[in-house]
């Protein structure tokens, strides 16, 4: 599966998790029971589809492979695996994390290392 994983956060949760170390999830992610993740594959259209025109958010890199047995790849949007992670996150796995912008079309703005 991905090394690399992608999560989409409000950046205030994020700044939070920054501080203590350990990302517990956003909403979504608490109703749910396991914390959403994407690939470099599926980010762009997570995003789209669940975050569309909202400012403020992070995007963070997760070096999955050092979750264990806790990151899943469960059927998901039309039966694509996604990575979901069924424990908090320890923020040591982070990558990196930017701002992610909205452009003047209305749609975020990622990076250009991403796939």
């Amino acid at each position: 599966m991905a090394h690399i994983i992608y999560k989409i956060a409000p950046r205030p949760l994020w700044e939070k998790a920054e501080e203590s170390g350990r990302f517990d999830g956003a909403p979504v992610d608490l109703a749910d029971g396991f914390i959403h993740f994407s690939t470099g594959a599926q980010v762009r259209e997570t995003a789209a589809r669940h975050f569309t025109g909202q400012e403020y958010l992070v995007l963070a890199a997760i070096d999955g492979e050092t979750l264990g047995a806790a990151l899943k790849y469960e059927p998901s949007r039309g039966g694509a695996l996604f990575p979901h992670l069924y424990a908090p996150l320890d923020m040591a796995a982070v990558l990196w994390s930017v701002a992610l912008p909205l452009g003047d079309d209305g749609r975020h703005v990622f990076p250009d290392e991403l796939p």
